[in-house]
């Protein structure tokens, strides 16, 4: 699966965000993970390819395949608003999304930190080719470039296989 976007958007210095809380991720929170997962898609076009299922198919996919079968944590500000997630396929970070306002404001590095403390000897990812935000940030999180497809996923898009080795290479 592609991992998400982490789109940087300026945040003014003077506003104090509110760090999110990181939980596990819960059957009750399906429907605010695929709604989250169906506007970070949205707002990342068209540096990533349009989603091929309907958002049906995708509610029914989160609910049914991403909650119990895969380790999924989400980040939660003011105990209601998800502003992100995170799903890990053992050592594969399988989805990353950040709310489209939010993004720039440290969300997606604080799930990626988090999935290196659950994997700690390496993780890996797959992003669009023509995700260049994307890349820039997984490669500030240290992970490196191992291999690229031609369009071997649903969406026929290139991608790349990104690594990182749990020593921060």
């Amino acid at each position: 699966m592609e991992s998400g976007s982490e789109w940087r958007q300026p945040c003014p210095a003077s506003v104090s965000i509110p760090r999110p809380v990181l939980r596990r991720g819960i059957d009750t929170d399906a429907e605010a993970v695929a709604e989250l997962y169906l506007r970070a898609r949205r707002a990342a076009i068209p540096a990533i390819p349009t989603i091929v299922h309907t958002n049906e198919e995708t509610r029914t996919w989160i609910a049914r395949r991403v909650i119990p079968l895969t380790e999924l944590w989400v980040a939660v500000r003011d105990e209601r608003a998800l502003v992100g997630m995170l799903a890990l396929d053992n050592e594969w970070v399988d989805q990353l999304y950040v709310e489209p306002a939010l993004t720039g404001q440290g969300i997606g590095a604080e799930l990626i930190a988090l999935a290196k403390r659950e994997r700690p000897t390496g993780l890996r990812l797959w992003t669009f080719e023509s995700n260049v935000q994307a890349q820039r940030f997984y490669e500030r999180q240290g992970f490196t470039v191992r291999d690229r497809t031609a369009g071997e996923n649903e969406e026929g898009a290139p991608a790349v296989l990104y690594v990182w080795d749990g020593r921060g290479r």
